[in-house]
């Protein structure tokens, strides 16, 4: 074989070769171009955070809006807070009408049961003045008749039947005094005599005798005498009346006497 051949041979393998790695570096080659020409977004889906850091922007013009959107909102709570203090002022302003009226009604109430226990009391005191006033016509001697005047109750004309009206008058007059201790000393001043008088003791010798059933002196007799009763010294009501009355004063009760006083 010729060596041109062998040269040429080698040659055509060198060149396929050298064809075969220059290939793979074109295709390197171009795959290198081809990722640095590749848009930045390709780069944005492995850091997604870092995208809209890239993309903020600043302005030297005020935020209008959002002032305005702030303010309203301010506006808005004022709003809401002014209906809130006017609801709670109407509530209060509620419960101070329902306080006044509550207290209306309890002074109206007390006015009212005022009114109606002075009218009770009003009846009660009539009723016990109709009492007291029937009680008196019988201590004067029974009820009272057409003519309004009380008709005489019947006493019997002897010393119980004074002893009896004497006491129903001195009960009315509020003169303490029991029949058993006007009895007794009746029995002992006068025996029971109402035309009694005593001549003879240190009064009849000063010219102002005892007289009458307690024998009692005509001084004594002027200045305890009890109204409504006779102003004359022997009569029986009038004398026992007037001599208890004196008792009670001097003694506390004519019961209380024993002797002669």
């Amino acid at each position: 074989m010729s060596k041109n051949f062998l040269i040429r041979g080698h040659a055509r393998a060198l060149n396929r070769h050298h064809k075969i790695a220059a290939a793979g570096v074109a295709a390197l080659g171009a795959a290198a171009i081809g990722f640095s020409a590749a848009p930045s977004d390709a780069s944005t889906t492995t850091t997604s955070e870092a995208a809209p850091a890239a993309r903020i922007s600043y302005s030297t013009e005020p935020i209008k809006d959002v002032k305005g959107t702030v303010t309203d909102q301010l506006a808005g709570s004022g709003v809401k807070t002014e209906l809130i203090a006017a609801k709670k002022q109407a509530a209060a302003d509620a419960a101070a009408d329902a306080a006044a009226e509550k207290k209306a009604d309890a002074a109206a109430a007390k006015k009212k049961a005022d009114a109606a226990a002075a009218k009770k009391k009003a009846e009660q005191e009539r009723e016990a003045g109709e009492a007291a006033s029937r009680s008196g016509d019988r201590h004067w001697g029974g009820e009272r008749g057409e003519t309004g005047k009380p008709a005489q109750e019947s006493y019997a004309d002897n010393l119980d039947g004074w002893i009896r009206k004497s006491l129903d008058i001195m009960n009315k007059r509020g003169i303490p005094g029991s029949y058993e201790g006007i009895h007794r000393n009746i029995i002992r001043e006068s025996s029971g005599n109402p035309k009694a008088i005593n001549l003879w003791d240190i009064n009849a010798q000063n010219g102002i005798p005892s007289k009458g059933l307690l024998q009692v002196i005509p001084p004594t007799f002027s200045a305890y005498h009890v109204p409504g009763t006779s102003k004359n010294i022997y009569d029986p009501v009038a004398n026992i009346t007037a001599a208890c009355n004196y008792a009670a004063d001097r003694y506390g009760s004519m019961d209380n006497v024993y002797s002669a006083y």
